[in-house]
């Protein structure tokens, strides 16, 4: 994990189809629910996957740590909820380990839900806090360059595909390629970002945006 501490005064952000927010204990049995309903999908792609099912204490465990570290401004673990929050869709985050005014967004998505713009939803609307709110220079994102449609949301958000690192990641029992898309803070203003629609609050619900 990285020591850079970028501030980050966003715990929940609605879109017009989606509640995007910082996870919660309480979570746990929807995020469960979410990941065993496409461990097989997910597979191919998340390594952490491969370690499913956990136990229930274990997956509590590790959303206090995803919450703790929200809190104390070292990374920003984001879950993805239907607007009524009665079912997870997957998850985002706005990661801290690129360095200094830099962010990186990673995403899943639930089996059910892919191909529906979710992912492009939410990830344009964590793009939208952190140029207008947390006011970074850059945004990475990273990708499998097999992965076709995790490496089409940079590209329909604008992002640059800087180049693909050769066996960069590791992944279990291998070294795997990775795309590096980039997203500029000059360039935000003529992205599809800047056109999407959100309200975004803070950890006492004071609207931010």
């Amino acid at each position: 994990m990285s020591d850079v501490k970028i501030a980050n005064p966003v715990y929940r952000i609605e879109t017009k189809r989606l509640v995007v927010r910082c996870y919660n204990p309480s979570d746990a049995q929807a995020l469960a629910d979410s990941v065993s309903e496409s461990v097989e999908h997910l597979k191919p792609w998340m390594p952490w996957a491969h370690d499913e099912p956990q136990r229930m204490e274990a997956r509590e465990e590790r959303l206090r740590n995803v919450r703790g570290k929200f809190d104390l401004g070292q990374d920003y673990g984001y879950g993805i909820f239907n607007r009524e929050e009665t079912r997870l869709f997957g998850s985002t985050g706005l990661h801290t380990r690129l360095g200094d005014n830099e962010l990186e967004i990673g995403y899943w998505i639930h089996k059910d839900f892919v191909n529906q713009g979710l992912v492009t939803e939410s990830t344009a609307a964590l793009i939208k806090v952190a140029f207008e709110i947390i006011h970074v220079h850059r945004i990475e994102i990273h990708c499998d360059p097999r992965n076709l449609a995790s490496a089409s949301i940079p590209r329909k958000l604008g992002f640059t595909h800087e180049g693909t690192l050769r066996a960069k990641t590791p992944f279990r029992d291998e070294w795997r390629d990775t795309m590096i898309w980039g997203l500029l803070e000059s360039e935000y203003p003529n992205s599809p970002s800047v056109k999407v629609e959100i309200r975004a609050f803070d950890a006492a619900g004071n609207a931010l945006i």
